[in-house]
């Protein structure tokens, strides 16, 4: 057989492969809706539990399906994560609640999780990472937005 053919046979037996695997399991991943998002707190008030101690969230009202904020390592730095799993955020159970270790984000319909030190998925049928919001903190007041 001349190269050609052998090229054309590898591609069509490739195509093949990758069509059985787009084919075979569909994929959600539906965008989280736009809620307008703009708020600030006050971490060091007791309502919102020592989220001013580094390593400590909090889930807050906002977003689509709530927010989680975290307090980093680094001072004066917080993430703010939506609730809604990117897998599939329509899903009446898709919301992210933090495990009792303090270091996992877990789905509470598909399983997905996610580290909330940097909203990265590592586990579960999700694709994308947490949408995260963005946050200043001006020494008093955390402000969160998109």
């Amino acid at each position: 057989m001349n190269k050609k053919k052998i090229l054309l046979i590898l591609f069509v037996l490739l195509s093949g492969i990758f069509f059985q695997a787009s084919c075979g399991k569909e994929q959600v991943e539906e965008d989280i809706p736009y809620i307008y998002v703009n708020f600030q707190i006050n971490p060091n008030s007791i309502a919102y539990g020592n989220l001013n101690i580094p390593g400590n969230w909090a889930y807050v009202t906002g977003g689509y399906k709530g927010i989680i904020i975290y307090n980093t390592a680094v001072q004066g730095e917080y993430l703010a994560y939506e609730r809604a799993c990117p897998h599939d955020p329509l899903e009446s159970g898709s919301q992210l609640n933090v495990e009792d270790d303090n270091i996992i984000i877990k789905c509470g319909s598909c399983e997905s999780r996610f580290l909330i030190i940097d909203g990265s998925r590592f586990d579960g049928p999700a694709v994308r990472s947490l949408k995260q919001y963005q946050t200043h903190f001006d020494g008093i007041y955390l402000h969160v937005s998109n």
